[in-house]
């Protein structure tokens, strides 16, 4: 007999099944389908993990949020948030290194760190430069003109680009980050007309809603006409929305993990062979307030692209 040749399939066979063996059934084809599903349903069951930070100074504010204040690039401005970033990253370090660890460990890193600006109508403030620069070491910032509909459509436009020409001058990096791009794909999502020529987004925020039109919507209740809130031609709030949950959410994960995190393990870990030498040299002791607050200039990067022509 040939080894070659294979025996018929049972479940093509046309025998009647007996009762002692059940049917055959298809599954459905074999295939990179099959993987995807599986990868979502266990996505499904373990839920997500996504933590941002709202930091601003006088915008009106509420909740689980942080607000700068005073009006001098005071130590004391920044202390606190950078603190709380750095402090999450401990934790999750602490939880890492141990030799019997969670399954899980619970993610509570600053993934996102939303920046609101004044809308002063001329250019970022010394505490803005001097806190991005120390902000976007340590987390991905996303930076958006607050109370925009106080400004006309003519003075947004000049103060996004002077805003823009800020960030290149005092090179400050924020998200999406150039040298992070993976792919051609990627570089398009975050091209100039995308995303990059639109930070920072021009925004506000209602919680009244009415009826223009036969259709409820989002407005303030002294702005007649009503300005939508998500009405693209009013307020890019649609634009954020989808930056953070719709298109980017995944990334802004990978690099806080691979990228921000990374520099804080990697230097935590070389911190550690200052400690006594013995078999558990990685077991750190728990980092103090001025380690939190610190900052780190060690860089991690995915990969470089020289582009001028595609910053913002």
């Amino acid at each position: 007999m040939d080894p070659l040749r294979r025996s018929p399939s049972p479940c093509l066979s046309s025998r009647p099944s007996s009762p002692s063996t059940p049917p055959c059934e298809m599954l459905g084809p074999v295939g990179i389908e099959a993987v995807l599903d599986q990868l979502k349903i266990k996505a499904m069951k373990m839920g997500f993990e996504f933590n941002i930070m709202v930091v601003g100074e006088g915008v009106g504010l509420s909740g689980h949020s942080t607000v700068l204040r005073g009006g001098s690039t005071s130590r004391l401005s920044w202390d606190p948030i950078l603190g709380y970033i750095n402090e999450q990253y401990e934790q999750y370090l602490q939880e890492e290194i141990l030799i019997t660890r969670q399954r899980h460990i619970p993610d509570t890193r600053v993934h996102c760190c939303v920046y609101f600006v004044p809308p002063t109508g001329h250019c970022l403030r010394p505490l803005d430069i001097e806190f991005l620069q120390r902000l976007c070491r340590t987390v991905n910032v996303v930076p958006v003109i607050a109370r925009a509909d106080s400004l006309t459509m003519e003075e947004r436009e000049a103060f996004r680009h002077r805003i823009q020409q800020n960030l290149r001058t005092h090179c400050i990096d924020v998200y999406p980050q150039m040298c992070f791009d993976e792919d051609i794909n990627d570089r398009i999502l975050n091209s100039k007309l995308r995303v990059r020529g639109r930070i920072p987004f021009c925004c506000w925020w209602a919680a009244d809603q009415h009826l223009v039109r036969r259709e409820c919507v989002w407005a303030g209740k002294d702005q007649i006409p009503y300005l939508a809130v998500e009405n693209m031609a009013h307020c890019e709030f649609p634009l954020l929305r989808d930056l953070l949950i719709r298109s980017h959410l995944q990334d802004l994960k990978d690099i806080t993990h691979n990228v921000h995190y990374e520099n804080y393990r990697v230097i935590r870990l070389n911190e550690s062979h200052l400690l006594p030498r013995g078999p558990g040299w990685v077991n750190l002791a728990p980092a103090s307030p001025g380690q939190l607050t610190t900052p780190r200039t060690f860089k991690v990067c995915r990969g470089a692209h020289d582009d001028s022509d595609d910053e913002f």
